[in-house]
């Protein structure tokens, strides 16, 4: 009887993970493998599909056109996160701080951008920064200057980057936030009983307490820009000579398959882009995770 019970237990539990289990093979193991299945072979209009093993590997490490995208994504993630952070972690001290007035109507605020699709809000800064229309336009003319519209090829990962700090700094305010909530009373008491000040507060209470979750926010930024695709594809068609079919590797991959038909090439490039997503986001657990526990 004890057996049945146990088997009975075991079997519920598949049971419950039935659902994940279902979904994780067909949206995610199922099209990585096939993913691979595609990267060994290479089809051609005359020959056909021929086995050609870790040839088309060989040539995405050899080719500028990838690597020009990896080195334009490196570029983004400096500009972009250090800024995004930084205006996250203000804010959500800010509003934790309890000398804000109306701190839920700035909370809701400050998140709210993360709410607007990515395609809307790449449109509508992609109008903004328009030189022939938008702000920029209308600036130009009142000021009867000329100010550079942000969509020129000098500009535009500014630009982009621009509109990733607009979207995500209230997901990772909102993180920090919630981080910050947890920290004891007690401590607060502790501090103010010794005469500490807020500054004091802040470095030696709130900053440590922060760090996991400033490893999680790294963590999820480095596969965002990884993952660049939605706002430099859409700029493409309002700043098309600042923007190349080959600006991300995402973009790379895209264009490969769907504008150059060349499918295998394509599944080669997204796997070793996701390969060094991979890498580059556990070294950067690793380090932060290390650091927290010295």
């Amino acid at each position: 009887m004890p057996v049945i019970r146990r088997s009975r237990r075991s079997w519920t539990g598949w049971g419950f993970m039935a659902p994940f289990m279902i979904v994780f093979l067909f949206v995610l193991l199922a099209p990585v493998l096939y993913s691979v299945y595609l990267s060994v072979y290479d089809t051609k209009l005359i020959g056909g599909t021929q086995f050609v093993g870790m040839d088309n590997y060989i040539r995405v490490m050899n080719d500028p056109q990838f690597w020009d995208g990896v080195v334009r994504i490196l570029k983004f993630f400096a500009i972009q996160v250090p800024i995004m952070i930084f205006l996250a972690l203000g804010a959500a001290l800010a509003i934790d701080s309890a000398r804000l007035r109306a701190s839920g109507f700035f909370r809701i605020i400050i998140f709210m951008p993360y709410a607007v699709p990515a395609v809307v809000a790449t449109l509508m800064w992609g109008f903004i920064f328009g030189d022939r229309f938008g702000l920029v336009a209308n600036l130009n003319d009142f000021l009867n200057a000329s100010i550079p519209s942000p969509l020129t090829s000098s500009l535009i990962l500014l630009a982009i980057a621009n509109i990733q700090v607009w979207t995500f700094t209230g997901y990772n305010m909102l993180i920090f936030y919630s981080t910050l909530r947890t920290i004891p009373e007690e401590l607060y008491e502790a501090a103010d009983l010794d005469g500490a000040n807020q500054w004091w507060v802040i470095r030696s209470i709130k900053l440590p307490a922060l760090r996991g979750s400033m490893v999680i926010a790294l963590v999820f930024s480095v596969i965002g820009s990884f993952q660049l695709f939605n706002e430099p594809n859409v700029l493409k068609g309002l700043a098309p000579n600042s923007i190349s079919s080959f600006f991300t590797p995402n973009m790379y991959a895209y264009n490969l398959s769907f504008s150059g038909q060349q499918y295998n090439y394509s599944a080669t490039v997204a796997l070793v882009m996701g390969v060094l997503t991979m890498i580059v986001a556990y070294s950067v657990q690793h380090f932060g995770t290390r650091k927290d526990e010295r």
